[in-house]
């Protein structure tokens, strides 16, 4: 997260201290990196760190400040745009988030899974009594944490015998749930349509028969309903489950990508050439306001939560870089995918992300154990007892291990 810190604010600063096309390319790729290096570490951090019973909303606080960031950035964007210079203050204003998380993460101490996996016992004794309280028994709680870190030490002696750790999870039979996991997490995430939605709302809402500056302000609400819905998934998320609210934001996801692919299709035909009436074009802004709010409550703070906690020791940061990697890589294909694709298909676009959202949410109701309130160390036991992946993983002791 240092790391991350500095890359960040030295990408801040070259973009909006930029003279010339190279300096804001280097720029950006900075600030790619800084994502990277962040994405990666946070919510195993987190997931770490947090208590059993509080991990979700801890875990779904990254979406949350990260919504948060989006809908600032928004209103920046909306206040400069009429600035000659307000390039430079929307892209340099990026170093002060960087400089504060900097600065944050010089305080912050190793989880107590790190320093277990590094020998040092005694830090990670203090470690979990700085974060659980003076008074706290922390003794059990360690000795899971030994224990998981044990496991996964004598499932790490085979490794260089199987290739290394991300042959030995892509073709090992115990760790078949993780892998699909993780490809699908950050696949069907990227397939809600949510953020390529976020990023074109302005374009959107200008088809749809807004004026250039409505249409700013309907992506600055856009953001703000999805950061309403970000506290309220942050509040019920340890309460009712990751599977509950799975199955609530993809529900209403799909009545309004459909509602919305309907609506675009009857007004502005198939060609896109016909004009909309005032009363419709709200209804898309409203309809999209509530697809967001809909991914805000499931997939925007779950597609965080699930990855940084599923995962064994072992494999917990191999786990993490592939579900970054593959959302990030999907994440850059479908920005420069969806003009063509919004231009080609029109409204027929929106029941795409329909028929993706109707996909995903039957595949959670099917292979996603619930996961709430258990403790990161005995995660293997929900898979064991999963009635599809226990044929993959079995359950001994309180540890979970190959089928052979």
């Amino acid at each position: 997260m240092l790391i991350g810190g500095a890359l960040f604010f030295t990408g801040a600063v070259l973009t909006g201290a930029a003279m010339n096309l190279a300096m804001l390319i280097v720029g950006r790729m900075l600030l790619g990196f800084g994502v990277g290096f962040t994405n990666q570490a946070a919510p195993l951090f987190l997931a770490e760190m947090a208590p059993t019973r509080w991990r979700g909303a801890f875990t779904s606080g990254i979406n949350f400040f990260l919504t948060l960031d989006v809908l600032i950035a928004n209103l920046i964007n909306y206040a400069a745009v009429h600035v000659p210079w307000g390039w430079r203050l929307s892209l340099g204003l990026a170093g002060a988030p960087a400089a504060a998380m900097f600065a944050g993460a010089l305080f912050l101490i190793d989880t107590p899974v790190s320093l277990v996996v590094r020998g040092r016992f005694d830090d990670a004794r203090a470690a979990l009594r700085r974060v659980r309280g003076p008074g706290a028994d922390v003794e059990a709680e360690l000795r899971e944490v030994s224990r998981a870190v044990d496991e996964a030490t004598a499932r790490r002696r085979s490794e260089e015998e199987d290739g290394g750790p991300f042959r030995r999870m892509a073709t090992r039979r115990e760790y078949r749930p993780y892998f699909a996991f993780a490809v699908a997490v950050p696949v069907f995430t990227q397939l809600t349509g949510v953020f390529v939605l976020g990023f074109f709302a302005p374009l959107v809402f200008r088809t749809v028969g807004f004026g250039g500056d409505a249409a700013l302000m309907g992506a600055v609400i856009l953001g703000a309903v999805n950061l309403v819905s970000i506290i309220a998934a942050t509040l019920v998320i340890d309460r009712y489950g990751r599977r509950f609210l799975f199955m609530v934001g993809g529900i209403q996801m799909i009545i309004c990508l459909v509602t919305i692919a309907w609506i675009m299709g009857a007004q502005l035909g198939k060609t896109g050439g016909a004009a909309m009436s005032r009363p419709f074009a709200v209804a898309v802004l409203v309809f999209t306001c509530l697809h967001s709010a809909g991914f805000g409550v499931s997939w925007g703070p779950l597609a965080w939560v699930v990855p940084g906690e599923i995962f064994p020791v072992d494999i917990r940061s191999l786990g993490q870089a592939m579900n970054m990697s593959i959302s990030m890589g999907l994440a850059f294909v479908q920005t420069q995918s969806f003009l063509a694709m919004l231009c080609s298909f029109k409204h027929a676009t929106f029941a795409y992300y329909a028929a993706w959202v109707a996909v995903m949410t039957v595949f959670i109701a099917i292979f996603l154990p619930e996961t709430k309130g258990v403790p990161l160390e005995s995660m293997g036991d929900v898979w064991a007892r999963h009635w599809y992946w226990k044929r993959f993983v079995q359950r001994q002791g309180k540890s979970a291990v190959a089928l052979t």
